[in-house]
């Protein structure tokens, strides 16, 4: 009984002292906390405090009531979404563009950072990365026109199409081809500017270990496989985890612009449904509850992914 007491005191004491430690350290760097207090506080603000409107999922809400005015209904906005008769092909899609996207998106910018390592001449390398860079600058509403007026069955890639098959394709209007085009013009503004932490990580390799590697005989692929993708792996864990854990939340803006009345039946995902059901219909409690019933399936999405690739992964993930 007495070795308990001793050892709960000792473990009461060392509490104490990694406290006074970390509130020492606290007051040592005050600055350093001042510095990351403006982050924190515009966290609160615009992530954590709008939580409170969440509660409206749950509300049969009326402005003119206000939230805590208006009548609970429960569950009762969830079961219609999950019973509408679209509800399956709302979900698919957006699993699908965003499963898709990830799966051939995803390995573009460490290829891309990979080539980029390759090159030795300066103002080359600084050039090409201007180039490939470039398109995430470029507003999606101007990215949706481009495809449009490209795409279009009078645009210069039909022109094309014509010339070697004598018939123009409906890019932007068969439900067939809306993913591909999302997906590809997707990747072409976003792999170049996702490479950049990727070609800083392999900016940290070694050089010796690829002089070492060269002079042993290991050739260019070798020299990749051993050196420079293992360096990458921690780095390609978290943001895969980050991607894989965020695969329901598409922005509603770009496939938004890209639909038609034709495409609807591939291009309506859970994003451009609430927006619709939401500001364009008024039916906010609703639009709440398919929003929040999104980011559910998305915590338990990143939960889930970043199991697996730990196991995968040596112990290392997101948390």
């Amino acid at each position: 009984m007495e070795n308990l007491i001793v050892q709960k005191r000792g473990l009461k004491a060392s509490e104490t002292k990694k406290r006074n430690h970390w509130l020492s350290y606290m007051v040592r760097n005050y600055i350093l906390y001042l510095f990351l207090l403006p982050s924190i506080i515009l966290t609160v603000i615009f992530k954590y405090v709008p939580m409170y409107g969440s509660i409206i999922a749950f509300k049969n809400f009326s402005p003119r009531k206000g939230i805590m005015g208006s009548e609970w209904v429960g569950f009762e906005h969830f079961q219609r979404f999950l019973s509408s008769p679209n509800f399956y092909d709302i979900l698919m899609n957006t699993l699908k563009l965003s499963a898709y996207g990830l799966i051939l998106g995803f390995p573009v910018p460490i290829i891309l950072a990979l080539m980029l390592n390759l090159i030795r001449g300066a103002k080359l390398k600084k050039n090409i990365q201007l180039i490939v860079y470039a398109p995430n600058f470029i507003s999606v509403v101007v990215v949706a026109g481009m495809l449009f007026v490209f795409l279009s069955p009078a645009g210069i890639v039909n022109a094309l199409i014509t010339t070697f098959t004598g018939k123009p394709i409906s890019f932007m209007t068969d439900p067939a081809y809306f993913r591909t085009v999302y997906i590809l013009s997707g990747i072409w503004q976003t792999a170049g500017w996702s490479s950049i932490i990727y070609v800083a990580t392999l900016a940290n390799v070694d050089p010796q270990l690829h002089d070492a590697a060269t002079i042993d005989g290991a050739s260019l692929m070798k020299r990749i496989f051993h050196i420079d993708l293992p360096a990458l792996k921690p780095v390609m864990a978290v943001l895969f985890i980050l991607a894989a854990g965020g695969i329901m939340s598409i922005g509603y803006e770009k496939a938004y612009l890209m639909q038609t009345a034709l495409n609807t039946p591939t291009s309506e995902i859970i994003a451009t449904y609430v927006y619709k059901v939401g500001l364009q219909s008024g039916d906010y409690a609703y639009s709440t509850a398919i929003g929040l019933f999104n980011s559910v399936i998305n915590v338990f999405l990143l939960i889930f992914v970043n199991t697996v690739v730990k196991k995968l992964n040596e112990g290392e993930g997101l948390y």
